[in-house]
């Protein structure tokens, strides 16, 4: 037994040493490169990995993938013959990435291994931020950090406050008031006058109550600044109008209302341009206490909606009309339909509808 294990050993180095004759061998000088510590603003940094073929058969390189989008991978595209020598080279590009640098390529070739994996390290060092990255939004004599004020969900019924900070960029005084402000909010500036160069607030409050609205709502308010009022000083004031269950107990989850449908996502097949096609979407609250159908909206203007009643009691049901024009639009077609409601664990549903159009 022992000699037929000594035999078989021998056999597998034969064989072994035969492929490596008969076949070609990457070998290269490292397969880790440390770019140690590159400034973000440095510009992009390259290395080259060299190899060596130490087969006896000429190298083939197929591909090299990198695994991010940040690497720009290079390679030796022609046969490297018995003895010669190539490269994989990697670009690296430090812009908007500092942290650390942990990136791989993977190299697959018609070598005895196939697939070699190559690694580069290093640091970015972050840049130091400017007066336009901190605020890249100019308004007039001010930049603001965003032109977006997000104040993220608010529940029905309470009053949220939030900030957007602008810092003033001229040589005088800054004051600034607002117009066409919905009733909803409340807007101010503190302070009241900003110095040059000095920075400010822009504070506003949003009250639900005032809002008769659910899910995401978004209005726009105008900056009149020092007196100067032009349609291009705007700001985006949004919010997500939903009620919180988070603290709700286990008891009035028990309670509470069930949305489902007879399907989330229908699919109207192949229809022709200019067609119009219609899907009732059944909706059934299995729950113990009424089901309240708060909001229902589409993604786009193809498609109209109309829930047949708005509160369903338990057991019953409802149904949701969605009509999808296929006029102006070609090929695979996939549109949402987002509903709102009072369940606790599904308050926002959405269905899906699909068509391929053809001409």
């Amino acid at each position: 037994m022992k000699k037929v294990i000594i035999i078989v050993a021998i056999l597998g180095i034969a064989l072994s040493i035969k492929s490596q004759e008969t076949s070609s061998v990457i070998s290269f000088e490292k397969t880790v490169h440390d770019f140690g510590d590159v400034k973000e603003d440095g510009g992009v940094v390259t290395y080259s990995f060299s190899f060596t073929n130490k087969g006896k058969q000429p190298l083939v390189i197929h591909n090299v993938s990198a695994s991010c989008g940040c690497t720009t991978p290079d390679y030796t595209r022609t046969p490297v013959p018995a003895g010669g020598k190539g490269f994989v080279s990697v670009s690296f590009d430090p812009r908007n990435r500092p942290g650390n640098i942990n990136k791989t390529l993977t190299v697959t070739s018609n070598s005895q291994q196939g697939t070699d994996i190559l690694r580069i390290t290093g640091k970015v060092l972050a840049k130091e931020k400017t007066m336009e990255d901190i605020y890249p939004r100019p308004m007039g004599n001010i930049r603001l950090k965003s032109t977006n004020l997000a104040f993220t969900k608010v529940e029905p019924n309470t009053s949220k406050s939030e900030t957007l900070e602008f810092i003033n960029t001229s040589a005088l005084p800054v004051t600034i008031t607002f117009d066409k402000v919905p009733a909803h909010l409340t807007m101010k500036v503190a302070p009241e006058t900003v110095q040059p160069g000095a920075t400010g607030n822009i504070i506003a409050v949003f009250d639900a109550s005032k809002k008769k609205e659910w899910g995401l709502v978004s209005d726009n308010v105008w900056l009149v600044i020092n007196g100067d009022k032009t349609n291009d000083n705007r700001i985006s004031v949004s919010a997500t109008i939903e009620e919180d269950y988070s603290k709700w107990t286990a008891e009035q989850l028990a309670k509470a209302p069930v949305i489902e449908f007879n399907e989330t996502v229908h699919d109207f097949g192949q229809i022709k341009k200019g067609d119009k096609v219609t899907n009732i979407f059944v909706v059934k609250n299995s729950g113990k206490s009424n089901l309240n159908l708060r909001k229902v909206s589409s993604s786009c203007g193809c498609t109209v909606t109309q829930p047949a009643k708005n509160d369903i009691a338990p057991g019953e049901s409802t149904t949701i009309t969605v009509t999808f024009d296929s006029r102006g639009r070609s090929g695979r077609q996939n549109q949402a339909i987002t509903v709102l409601s009072n369940d606790p664990k599904k308050s926002q549903q959405r269905l899906t509808i699909t068509a391929n159009i053809v001409d």
